[in-house]
């Protein structure tokens, strides 16, 4: 949904006698705002505060916070539109009928012409609608149908020319009609009233009744009764020449609003003494008025060539727009004998007030105006330049010291002053103001000071903090000079003088400096004229006449005063919105001008106001509730129904729209709801008209919302109960089901789990039996290992057995071998000595030593014999002997003994035995055996 861009335009000064006046607000529609086309040609205003305007495309509906558009059922161009009740009557191409509300908050329509079977003339179109006495009266060029709510008759009146306008003044109804005059119904007929000349002549756009008289407004000549021209203000008749009115309205104060194609619109009071005149110029959106309202609260709308306009007559603010940049932004205003004095940007402008004149530069002012104090009936003007006085319209320079801010009062004779290198001193002589001197030992900005008890000065720097002087009797140089620890600096902060105590603002809020504590505390009081979440200014405002205490914040103006009738000091709160003050932050401004009128100084003039805060009977409404599908458009849910509603659970998304017929922004509107049942507090005020809601879980509800207009809170409170129901997945036959499926479930899963226990069981001991079968291997394994560990060990020890054997079998040879020789040295051949050397002989061939080897052999070399005899089935028992020598790797001169014979013997063996085995002759006979 598109949000309201609700322009707020202050209108400026007139080009004429008016140039100097304040002007009401115009609250801008455009059709960017409302969605529909330009022209707008009908404005009425519903029993509940709406309003309905006639557009090009269709019927527009503001409900105060948005627009909807009806369009025209024939998609022709709406013309004219009037509420009776709770029903609103349109006219439009070849129909006209009703429109009503149904219990979804949307509006219906139904054709009075077909439901009533009215034949239309060709191309008609209804112009005009009034009701009267219980007959709806609709008006096209040719015809006016009247028709009867209660029994539905219809009368048709029909006219020979063209019907121009027709009025309803006081209880009877009046129409004119080209080249014929003023007619008048009566009884469901027309009548002739008059067929002067200058009522065939000129078209007839207001009829009513002044002075007893009837009075007609033309679109070219003026005013006219039955008798003539009527003239009841000469300027009104002045301007009126030349233009062509085209719409008209008379104002339940009996003041006139008269719209024009080209010139705008004037609103004059009821002797037609002119008091606003709007054109584009000055605020409007558009020079052609096609319609003119008054609403009920008593302000104007006007339906324009291009927009919608409506003209806050009853608020009570006015602007004064200085739209050509004459006078530059206001920093400070002054009332003073009679004169309004505004201090600007550009310099000091002045004129009597009240008066229509036009403001009058002050000379020799030229440049930043920084203040006006009113100080014992004199006016001093602090100014970039220095310090003047002002008297009615002249200025006297007092000090050139540049940068004065301000001053105030010491005694009757001195003045502290304040300027942009620190505080002066101004002393009168003679009845004459003079500059005095410098006060010494200070030298920062002095914008914002304040003089205490016992010469103690507080000087408030938004960027270094709050400085505490302390001044010498004569005003002439500073004792001691610290910055209050107890505060901290804030940008727009300010210090001021109220009640004879020192009080600092800033964002953090309102505190007070006490003696006891030689400190600044937080005043509880005095703390409620900032908001901290609304903060904009710390700049604080006092007022001696009305002995009133100003703030300003971003929504409005804080004021304090004390009750007349306690001691209580109430804070009240006026909705004029920083947008509307357009002021520059850290300067706000606000000059009392009369008893509760006060003129607040903006970037391009100035605004007038007054304080007065009158509750008015605003009424809140819910006006549509929606629920939002997953796919698809919202739709719409009924607003009315005595029970709470009740809600499958797929709409469980909602969105709630409501809003206050408070159709103007110099105070917004703000709105704060609950949902019992879901939420526990209030939502934050907002300015938003709608509150989403998603994905809500079954269960009952309550909706509640409440608005504030400014800070008066509206009495109602609509509710809307609703329910939504249970999706069909948690009803009670689908909880009864989920519980049989999961009962169900559970068998069947606990008999799946003792089936897979049984399966895992079983594979749990086969597992173990596998385990168990590995673990028999394994041990197996390791006994296969053991054993061959022993037999390696066993094999080792063999190895070992037979090496010693071989050794000890070479070593007894060797032995043997050389007592056989040490004997055989000795030449005595007796018998005894051949016995010995038979017995060498035996010992050195005894085949007993070669079993015990080859047993030995076999053990430590199993199937080596074997092995090469079956590959060398030619081997000798000897060759098999020198093999199994060899294959331990024994030298030939160790092998020599054991065969009893000498080295080269067993050389010639080895030989022999190569050529047995039919070896290469690159071969090693050793590594030959050794690879057996």
């Amino acid at each position: 949904m598109k949000t309201l861009n609700f322009y707020i335009v202050l209108v400026f000064v007139f080009a004429f006698e008016l140039s100097a006046q304040e002007l009401p607000l115009i609250n801008q529609f455009v059709p960017e705002d409302y969605q529909a086309e330009s022209q707008n040609w009908s404005i009425s205003q519903a029993q509940n505060g709406f309003v309905y305007a006639a557009n090009n495309k269709g019927l527009l509906e503001f409900n105060g916070a948005t627009w909807n558009l009806y369009p025209t059922p024939n998609e022709t161009i709406m013309r004219s539109v009037k509420t009776v009740d709770d029903k609103i009557f349109t006219g439009f191409y070849m129909d006209f009928g009703c429109w009503k509300r149904d219990e979804y908050g949307v509006l219906n329509y139904t054709s009075i012409v077909k439901e009533n079977n009215i034949t239309l003339l060709s191309d008609e179109q209804f112009w005009n609608i009034i009701e009267l006495d219980g007959w709806m009266l609709f008006q096209s060029l040719e015809r006016i149908y009247i028709y009867n709510l209660t029994s539905k008759e219809v009368k048709i009146i029909n006219s020979e020319t063209s019907i121009t306008k027709m009025f309803k003044v006081e209880d009877a109804i009046y129409f004119h009609e080209l080249d014929k005059g003023i007619s008048k119904i009566e009884k469901g007929t027309s009548k002739l009233f008059s067929n002067k000349e200058y009522f065939k002549d000129n078209r007839v756009v207001l009829a009513f009744r002044k002075e007893g008289k009837l009075i007609f407004l033309t679109q070219n000549d003026g005013f006219y009764d039955v008798d003539g021209k009527y003239t009841f203000n000469d300027k009104l008749s002045n301007y009126l020449e030349n233009k062509t009115v085209y719409s008209a309205s008379v104002l339940k104060d009996n003041s006139l609003i008269i719209g024009t194609i080209s010139n705008g619109a004037i609103y004059c009071s009821a002797d037609g003494e002119i008091k606003y005149k709007l054109n584009q110029k000055n605020g409007l959106t558009n020079n052609t008025v096609l319609t003119t309202f008054e609403d009920e609260k008593g302000d104007l709308w006007l339906g324009l060539d291009n927009g919608i306009n409506k003209i806050d007559i009853t608020s009570s603010v006015r602007i004064f727009n200085d739209k050509e940049g004459k006078f530059g932004t206001v920093y400070t205003s002054s009332f003073h004998n009679g004169y309004l004095y505004l201090g600007t940007n550009q310099g000091l402008f002045y004129k009597k007030y009240p008066s229509s004149n036009d403001f009058t530069f002050m000379p020799n002012t030229q440049g930043q105006v920084w203040s006006l104090d009113v100080i014992d009936a004199t006016l001093f003007c602090g100014h970039n330049k220095g310090t003047f006085i002002v008297r009615d319209d002249k200025v006297n320079l007092i000090s050139n010291i540049q940068g004065t801010w301000g001053v105030k009062k010491i005694d009757d004779n001195r003045l502290l002053q304040g300027n942009y290198d620190g505080l002066y001193l101004l002393q009168k002589k003679q009845d004459q103001w003079e500059l005095s001197h410098k006060i010494d030992g200070f030298e920062n900005s002095s914008k914002f000071f304040e003089l205490y008890k016992d010469n103690l000065i507080f000087i408030n720097h938004e960027y270094k903090g709050v400085y505490k002087l302390k001044i010498d009797k004569d005003y002439k140089k500073v004792i001691s000079s610290k910055i209050d620890s107890s505060l901290s600096k804030g940008i727009h902060s300010s210090i001021i003088k109220y009640q004879n105590k020192i009080v600092y603002a800033y964002d953090d809020g309102v505190y007070t400096y006490t003696d006891e504590s030689d400190a600044f505390v937080k005043d509880s009081v005095l703390n409620k004229l900032i908001e901290k979440d609304n903060f904009l200014s710390g700049k604080l405002i006092y007022d001696s006449g009305s002995n009133t205490l100003f703030s300003f914040s971003r929504e409005n103006i804080s004021y304090l005063k004390p009750d007349k009738f306690s001691s209580t000091e109430i804070v009240t709160k006026k909705g004029i919105t920083s947008n509307l003050r357009k002021g520059t932050i850290g300067y706000e401004n606000i000059q009392r001008i009369a008893k509760d009128e006060y003129l607040l100084g903006t970037l391009n003039g100035y605004i007038i106001t007054d304080l007065k805060t009158d509750k008015q009977p605003y009424n809140l409404s819910i006006n549509s509730v929606k629920y939002h599908a997953v796919n698809g458009d919202p739709q719409h849910l009924k607003l009315i129904n005595e029970d709470e509603v009740e809600l499958p659970s797929k709409h469980n998304s909602l969105e709630f729209e409501y809003s206050v017929p408070y159709l103007s922004k110099d105070a917004p509107v703000k709105y704060q709801f609950i949902l019992d049942g879901y939420t526990k507090n209030w939502s934050s005020w907002s300015y938003k008209n709608t509150a989403m809601f998603e994905n809500l879980p079954f269960g009952n509800y309550k909706f509640k919302v409440r608005a504030k207009v400014g800070e008066q809170i509206i009495d109602n409170i609509p509710t809307y109960s609703f329910m939504i129901e249970r999706a069909w997945y948690i009803s009670n036959l689908a909880i009864l089901a989920y519980a049989t499926i999961v009962f169900l479930f559970s068998l069947f899963m606990d008999r799946l789990y003792r089936r897979n226990y049984r399966r895992q069981r079983e594979e749990m001991l086969k597992k173990q039996e596998r385990e168990f079968q590995l673990k028999t291997l394994e041990n197996e394994k390791e006994l296969m290992e053991i054993r061959n560990t022993q037999l390696k060990q066993d094999v080792e020890s063999k190895n070992r057995e037979l090496a010693i054997s071989t050794m000890n079998m070479i070593k007894k040879n060797e032995l043997l071998s050389s007592l056989k020789k040490e004997i055989a040295k000795n030449d005595s051949d007796t018998k005894n000595i051949k016995s010995v050397i038979k017995i060498i002989d035996n010992n050195l061939n005894n085949e007993d030593d070669w079993q015990m080897f080859e047993e030995a052999f076999n053990n430590a070399d199993k199937d080596f014999i074997n092995k090469i005899k079956s590959k060398h089935e030619n081997l000798t028992p000897n060759d098999l002997r020198l093999c199994a020598y060899l294959r331990l790797n024994l030298t030939s001169k160790e092998i020599a003994p054991l065969f009893n014979i000498s080295v080269r013997s067993v050389e010639i063996k080895r030989y022999r035995l190569r050529k047995k085995l039919d070896l290469p002759q690159k071969s090693n006979l050793i590594d030959y055996m050794l690879d057996i």
